[in-house]
C-alpha cells in the first residue's frame, strides 16, 4: 500500500521505510521554531534539563514578532531575555528590530524552510510551510524545548483527508476563500489531528500566497498539518531562495485516505466568517447589513505582498469611510520596502489607512489596533474567538483582503464588486 506525501516526509526523518495512521515515531527536525511569547518557555525548560547548547545553532529560528516592537515593560524584557540566549547560543537566525517581521512570512521568504522538510514551532500556524511541500505543525513550548536539546520530535502518524480542489477559482476568490469555505463545510474539528492534503486542477491558479494562507488555516479545523504537493509555482518560489536541497515529495497513486471531498471553484464565492468561529462561514451574498469600527489587513493569513497589492489596487482614489480605522500590517520588512517603492503604502496612506511596522499587533489581541466595548472589526487574520482582538464585548469577522477593502471604504461588510 501507498504513503501519502505526510505520511512519505514522516518516515524519511524517522529513518523507516514506510508509516502507517497511528504509528508512533521519533523524527529528526530540520528546523525548530519559537517567538517572543513561546520561546522563553522553551529556553527556561532547556536551562531545567541543564542543557548547555542547542542540537543545531543554524536550525533553531527565533523570531520577535507577536508583542514586538515591545508594546511594554513585560515584553520588553521577554524579547531581551530571547536575544541574550540568541547571543549565548550563537543562533543564526534570530530575528528583531528592522529584521523582525512575522515569523510564519519570514521563515518561507529567507529561504530557512522549503520542499521536504519537517519543521516544528512552538506557535499553532507552524502548518502555514505546507503549502512548500513541507510537514510543518505547531508545539507546546517543552516539546520545542526538547527538539532545541535533541533535534527530535515524536509524532503519532496522522491520517489524511485529501481536498480535491476542481475548476478555476471565480473573481475575487483567494486562497482565504477557499479555506473559510473548507472549514465552514467540516467545522472546526472537521479534521481533528489529520493531515489536509490539497490536490486538484484548481491549484495551478492559486499562486503561493493563496497556498501559505490555506496552509496557514488547517489548525483552525483542528488538523495537525495542511499540505500541497510541490508543482512548478512553489519550484519557481523555491529556487535561488531556500538555503538547502529541497526534496520533493508526491502522494502515491494507491494511497489510503481518511475521506476525500471535492470543491468546485464554481461554488465558491467571497466567504466571512461571523464571530465567534472560522467555521461560522457565510458567503458574501448573505451577509447582510454589518456595519464596522475597524478593518485589519494583516497577521501571517493575509499580509504578503499580493494582499497589500490586492487592498491598494481596489482602495486606489477611495477613502476609508468616515468613523473606520483602517490599519494595514505588512508582515515583513521586505513586503513592507516593496510596498513602499511601489507605490502602494502611498496610495492606502492618501486613502486614509494606518500603516504599522511588521508585527503580529492586533491579531492575538497585543497591539496596534485592540478593539474597545462593543466594537466590531473585519479583519484578514485567522481567528475570531471571543476576546481575540481585544475586548470580550467585542466581535470580529474573518475575510480576505478584496472583502476588507470593499468594507474599508463602505464601511460595512461588502463585496468588492461594491467599489469597482
Amino acid at each position: 500500500m501507498g504513503m501519502t506525501i505526510t505520511e512519505k516526509i514522516l518516515a524519511a526523518h524517522a529513518g523507516v521505510e514506510s508509516v502507517r495512521p497511528g504509528d508512533l515515531i521519533n523524527c529528526r527536525v530540520d528546523i525548530a521554531l519559537a517567538n517572543d511569547i513561546t520561546a522563553p518557555i522553551a529556553i527556561r525548560n532547556f536551562r531545567k534539563i541543564n542543557a548547555k547548547k542547542v542540537f543545531d545553532r543554524d536550525k533553531v529560528v527565533l523570531v520577535m514578532d507577536h508583542f514586538a516592537p515591545a508594546k511594554d515593560i513585560a515584553s520588553a524584557n521577554q524579547i531581551k531575555f530571547v536575544a541574550e540566549f540568541a547571543e549565548e547560543q550563537e543562533i543564526t537566525h534570530f530575528y528583531d528590530g528592522a529584521e523582525m517581521g512575522v515569523e510564519h512570512t519570514i521563515l518561507p521568504e529567507k529561504g530557512i524552510v522549503g520542499p521536504g522538510d519537517l519543521v516544528i514551532g512552538a506557535d499553532s500556524h507552524t502548518c502555514t510551510y505546507g503549502a512548500l511541500g513541507a510537514f510543518a505543525a505547531g508545539v507546546g513550548s517543552t516539546d520545542l524545548a526538547a527538539a532545541m536539546v535533541t533535534g527530535e520530535a515524536w509524532y503519532k502518524v496522522p491520517e489524511t483527508i485529501l481536498f480535491e480542489l476542481k475548476g478555476k477559482p471565480a473573481k475575487w476568490i483567494c486562497g482565504k476563500d477557499i479555506i473559510l469555505y473548507i472549514i465552514g463545510m467540516i467545522g472546526v474539528d472537521g479534521a481533528l489531528y489529520k493531515s489536509m492534503e490539497y490536490s486538484g486542477d484548481m491549484i495551478s491558479h492559486l499562486s503561493i500566497d493563496d497556498r501559505f494562507t490555506i496552509s496557514n488555516m488547517a489548525v483552525e479545523a483542528g488538523a495537525k498539518n495542511g499540505i500541497f504537493h510541490a508543482d512548478d509555482i512553489t519550484k519557481e518560489y523555491v529556487e535561488g531562495r531556500f538555503q538547502r536541497e529541497p526534496v520533493y515529495y508526491e502522494s502515491d497513486a494507491d494511497a489510503e485516505y481518511f475521506q476525500r471531498i471535492v470543491i468546485n471553484g464554481d461554488e465558491l464565492e467571497p466567504q466571512v466568517a461571523f464571530p465567534h468561529l472560522p467555521s461560522n462561514t457565510r458567503g458574501i451574498s448573505e451577509v447582510g447589513e454589518v456595519r464596522v469600527n475597524q478593518v485589519v489587513v494583516g497577521s501571517c493569513t493575509n499580509a504578503r505582498y499580493s494582499d497589500i497589492e490586492l487592498v491598494a489596487n481596489l482602495i486606489k482614489g477611495k477613502k476609508v469611510a468616515k468613523k473606520v480605522r483602517m490599519i494595514v500590517i505588512p508582515s515583513s520588512p521586505a513586503i513592507y520596502s516593496r510596498a513602499m517603492k511601489n507605490g502602494l503604502l502611498e496610495i492606502l496612506i492618501d486613502a486614509g489607512a494606518i500603516i504599522s511596522p511588521p508585527t503580529c499587533g492586533p491579531c492575538l489581541g497585543g497591539h496596534m489596533g485592540i478593539l474597545a466595548d462593543g466594537e466590531k472589526a473585519l479583519t484578514t487574520t485567522n481567528r475570531n474567538f471571543v476576546g481575540r482582538m481585544g475586548s470580550t464585548k467585542s466581535e470580529i469577522y474573518l475575510a480576505g483582503p478584496a472583502v476588507a477593502a470593499a468594507t474599508a471604504v463602505t464601511g460595512k461588510i461588502s463585496s468588492p464588486e461594491e467599489i469597482v
